[in-house]
């Protein structure tokens, strides 16, 4: 099978690296804009070959995780040289404007639209990994442009990774991804940013920094080239969930701010529930 990755980086890096572990006979083929970075993937055999657009129509599967903005772009252009029986899938973190650029292509047919729903915080070749996908969400949107067979292949691929599958509608997809991981991302870097403007001397962040800020902090390395595009495009309900965000802040603001101590317990108390949802126990409303 010959599988060809555009983007080498943390995300297409891991899926080309378990799928060369995992399946037998198969030849991973990398395109990046950077040549630094083919050399390294090379180097780190995360890629056994080279390509370009050209040897396109030899792919059994194209796994293209690049910036969403590039993906716009770019998709159209890889779909236009692909053969009859290959599948495309991207890994982008936003679904909307992605499906409806490619709602009228004339090999539609062969790209499903996915987000497989893990990472870290580090970028490029040197921080893919061996199963960062196993046990991990991958949804799909709009499964039912795709052909059957092309499913069925990457499908397969997505088993063999130890994915598991959910399907929705690129809208909804666009609108809960903004909460449980754009926001986030915002989150991160505003206090990243929050705390060096008020921490002039460096040295005291790094010594009283706990456990706490480092991983509340942590997704403010990520990396601004690929988040800022994601923020263009769900622009809208990335500003909903801001407003949401905001109006709790300043909240917690007014009750500290009125000594309610009392209402501040009560907030973190409730908020504790999510501990349980994330951990997949059914919530008990009669609690």
């Amino acid at each position: 099978m010959n599988v060809f990755v555009i983007g080498i980086g943390l995300i297409g890096g891991s899926i080309v690296k378990d799928v060369k572990r995992l399946i037998p006979n198969t030849t991973i083929y990398g395109i990046d804009a950077s040549e630094v970075h083919i050399e390294e993937a090379l180097s780190l055999g995360i890629i056994d070959e080279k390509a370009d657009y050209t040897q396109l129509s030899i792919a059994d599967v194209v796994v293209v995780s690049i910036p969403v903005d590039a993906m716009i772009t770019e998709l159209p252009k890889i779909l236009d040289v692909i053969n009859d029986d290959c599948v495309v899938f991207d890994a982008g973190s936003t679904k909307v404007k992605i499906c409806k650029e490619l709602g009228n292509h004339p090999k539609r047919r062969n790209f499903l639209a996915c987000h497989p729903i893990s990472g870290t915080e580090f970028s490029g070749p040197s921080a893919a990994i061996n199963g960062l996908y196993e046990g991990k969400t991958n949804i799909i949107c709009e499964v039912e442009k795709t052909a059957f067979k092309l499913q069925e292949r990457a499908l397969e691929l997505f088993k063999i990774l130890g994915m598991r599958i959910r399907y929705m509608n690129p809208e909804a997809h666009d609108k809960h991804i903004a909460y449980v991981s754009h926001l986030s991302h915002i989150s991160s870097f505003m206090l990243g940013k929050t705390v060096i403007e008020k921490e002039k001397n460096e040295r005291d962040i790094f010594d009283m920094a706990g456990s706490g800020f480092e991983s509340t902090v942590r997704l403010a390395k990520s990396s601004p080239a690929m988040w800022t595009p994601i923020f263009k495009q769900n622009k809208e309900n990335v500003v909903e969930t801001l407003d949401g965000y905001i109006n709790n802040l300043t909240e917690f603001k007014k009750m500290l701010l009125a000594d309610d101590y009392e209402g501040i317990y009560n907030e973190m108390n409730n908020t504790n529930k999510i501990k349980e949802i994330l951990n997949g126990i059914p919530l008990n409303k009669n609690k």
